[in-house]
């Protein structure tokens, strides 16, 4: 964890970026159980090719299912009919439950509308049957239009009462749905959204996606935050491997737990921002304003600590805001959210007829990933560019709909995960050896910044290597 120790004299808030590990164990672990939803869409839109190759990718996802695997299938129109198994409940995949759920699927035929809030609160209904601790709860859907048949309130309300329940990732098919629902969905539920303009192609993305969930090491993780009485909680975002607002899923209690969905073996990172009145730190003081913590599920239901606490340290200083450097971690992954923004801003205001608006938000995200060497969003957003009449760059006035649907919904995807912190040189008894700048002994050898003047270890005068340029 990298922790803004200095705030100026009139800082109101303080900022700590929280990388956070999980890993296999080694040598394997026993697999988790479990649950799978599958959701397809067969509205009356999906009639032809796209139904066809929509049940090719469902059929796929369940023959990439391990045996002993709980799974449902549900196909969505205006409502939402489970069509395996045939009793309540999900059903245990062995080669028989297979071949009966790919014929279920491939029987299906298009009609009615789209209401994917009922989609999902059927996932929720089928996930509350299971009664194995320590399930892992796990669904994917693909829409090919708008959530035409309920309101955006009742779409919330079932996010709200799904939340925390079950991951799900879901995906835009062709050219005809909506950026926002889909991120709406993803956001809520700890999952991806992806467009897949191509129907061809969704096979083997819903095999991928079912590979990554039978992968899942820990059902369900929380990030637990205790606080000095001094400051309070005011925001918490996962910024890496795609960015979320978390803020308001917070759990209160003795220490406020913030759920983060379900693991398999990856890095996310984490910003946290704590408010406090100036006034209430004396100049100077060095003192522990949080310490984080994190909690997982376990197989008997249990949550418990599974990591060591980690200390967000905060020293209020004389000097005003303008006189302290800003953490360059920290600046980039505020760069990254804003070119997020500004890409997803482009996407909605060319698919709205706002050609000003999305030429404006595309040079400020051209900008962004320049500065931030992002050449895959970089890439993405010169594939939709060219040199207007005032030899400024703007938006292709012909370039299809599904393209721009793509580039708003890989707003949310940052550059990657963080690489792995450098180890810090140790002396001669072992310990990480002092900040050559300040004197001070880091606290871990993997301490990235000194946490009483700032320096950034791993300066190639210190460990004569390249600059580390994230």
């Amino acid at each position: 964890m990298h922790s803004t120790t200095d705030v100026p004299a009139d800082g109101r808030r303080a900022d700590a970026l929280v990388t956070v590990r999980a890993r296999e164990v080694a040598g394997g672990a026993p697999q988790r159980p479990g649950a799978e939803v599958l959701i397809m869409d067969r509205s009356l839109s999906m009639s032809g090719r796209k139904l066809d190759e929509a049940k090719r990718a469902m059929c796929a996802a369940i023959d990439t299912l391990r045996d002993g695997t709980l799974l449902a299938v549900v196909a969505g129109d205006h409502r939402a009919e489970v069509i395996f198994p045939a009793t309540d409940g999900l059903a245990r995949v062995d080669a028989r439950a297979r071949e009966d759920a790919k014929l279920r699927v491939v029987g299906q035929f298009p009609g009615g509308g789209t209401a994917i809030g009922q989609w999902l609160d059927r996932a929720r209904r089928l996930f509350a049957s299971v009664r194995t601790p320590g399930t892992v709860h796990h669904a994917v859907l693909y829409t090919d239009g708008k959530d035409e048949h309920e309101t955006p309130e009742q779409l919330g309300d079932v996010l709200t009462a799904c939340a925390d329940r079950f991951v799900c990732h879901a995906r835009g098919l062709g050219d005809e749905w909506h950026l926002t629902e889909l991120l709406r969905i993803t956001e809520a539920l700890h999952g991806t959204a992806e467009a897949v303009v191509s129907a061809s192609d969704l096979a083997a993305d819903f095999t991928r996606l079912m590979r990554e969930a039978q992968r899942i090491v820990v059902p369900r993780v929380y990030l637990g935050v205790r606080l000095n009485s001094r400051f309070q909680l005011a925001v918490v975002r996962q910024t890496s491997p795609v960015t979320a607002e978390l803020t308001s899923r917070r759990q209160h209690g003795d220490e406020t737990h913030v759920p983060l969905g379900s693991w398999s073996p990856e890095t996310r990172r984490y910003e946290v921002s704590l408010r406090f009145d100036p006034g209430s730190l004396t100049v100077d003081e060095l003192l522990r304003a949080a310490r984080f913590t994190l909690h997982a599920e376990f197989p008997d239901g249990t949550r418990h600590p599974c990591s060591e606490p980690a200390a967000m340290t905060v020293c209020r200083r004389s000097t005003p805001g303008f006189g302290i450097a800003r953490s360059p971690e920290l600046t980039r992954v505020e760069n990254e959210i804003e070119l997020g923004m500004a890409m997803r801003a482009c996407a909605e205001a060319q698919l709205g007829g706002d050609w000003d608006r999305a030429d404006r938000e595309l040079r400020l995200a051209l900008g962004l990933a320049e500065s931030l060497r992002d050449t895959e969003r970089l890439r993405q957003l010169r594939a939709v560019t060219v040199d207007g009449p005032d030899g400024l760059p703007q938006v292709r006035r012909d370039v299809p709909r599904g393209q721009m649907l793509k580039i708003g919904v890989d707003s949310t995807r940052t550059a990657g995960a963080p690489a792995e912190p450098p180890e810090l040189p140790l002396d001669d008894s072992g310990r990480p050896r002092p900040c050559p700048r300040c004197g001070t002994s880091p606290s871990s050898p993997a301490a990235r910044f000194c946490e009483r003047c700032g320096h950034r270890f791993g300066d190639p005068a210190e460990a004569g290597g390249p600059v580390d340029a994230r």
